[in-house]
């Protein structure tokens, strides 16, 4: 019940930095620029500010523990599949979520601002995986696993462990705090999640989370229309649809057949 706690803990101090950056960038950027109307550049000042924010605030107060004994291991292969994986996944989840019931982008105008910047893609690409990695990785799921210095990082017990990645996927889904980014939000936290159990490392999730947020911002940098769905890039062929689809899946299945064969923990 501890563990659970703390994890919702997390969660809550994460939000509380996000509310306590916007605000406080957004009052020093009325001082400073003047005008009423949140700009590109203001919300990748805000985004950057939070995300450095809660970097410094969990490794300095130890809920999260980066430790570069994974990274000693030279498991490289293990951060190639999970690239691979998250391309394949890509095409997929597209069509998955085009054929689900639509749901609210509550943040859509933000998020398309974002992916339009050139500095966007610091934020998105580089310091928000870390951010969250870090949050939701390394601090939640760590503590609803039970891990902690005293025992070494453990193994857990496989129902523990598949109880302890879907709370914390849930939690990563309702951070985000937008009806449409939930489904795809819970499935790759849960894929995250899996990842970091095996590996006792952030490292693997965060080389996924990064080749993810990188392919959002390219694709919408190539296709800024909101609306286009994949019908329109395959020129209206449901047949090509559908073969993407299956090609994609014959990419990311092997990937995360081959992270489960690799993926194992530093000695």
């Amino acid at each position: 019940m501890k563990s659970i706690v703390n994890a919702f803990v997390y969660a809550l101090i994460f939000v509380a930095i996000q509310a306590m950056a916007g605000l406080g960038v957004h009052a020093i950027w009325q001082q400073i620029v003047g005008g009423t109307d949140i700009t590109v550049m203001e919300l990748v000042v805000t985004m950057a500010v939070f995300c450095l924010l809660t970097i410094i605030i969990f490794l300095s107060a130890r809920w999260a523990e980066v430790s570069p004994r994974w990274l000693l291991t030279k498991q490289w292969q293990v951060l190639i599949w999970a690239v691979i994986g998250a391309l394949g996944m890509v095409i997929p989840m597209t069509w998955l979520q085009e054929n689900m019931p639509e749901l609210p982008n509550w943040i859509e105008d933000q998020q398309e601002q974002l992916l339009g910047n050139y500095w966007g893609y610091v934020v998105i690409g580089l310091l928000a995986p870390l951010a969250e990695e870090i949050v939701f990785r390394g601090a939640i799921l760590r503590t609803l696993l039970g891990w902690n210095n005293a025992n070494g990082q453990q193994p857990t017990a496989n129902k523990q462990a598949f109880t302890a990645i879907t709370i914390s996927a849930a939690l990563f889904a309702l951070i985000h705090m937008n009806p449409a980014q939930i489904p795809y939000a819970f499935l790759a936290g849960w894929l995250l999640g899996w990842m970091y159990w095996r590996t006792g490392s952030i490292l693997p999730g965060m080389a996924y989370h990064w080749a993810n947020n990188s392919v959002a911002y390219i694709i919408y940098r190539a296709y800024p229309d909101k609306d286009m769905k994949l019908i329109d890039l395959f020129k209206g062929s449901e047949l090509h649809v559908y073969l993407a689809v299956f090609f994609s899946l014959l990419i990311c299945l092997p990937a995360f057949y081959q992270l489960y064969l690799r993926m194992r923990r530093a000695e």
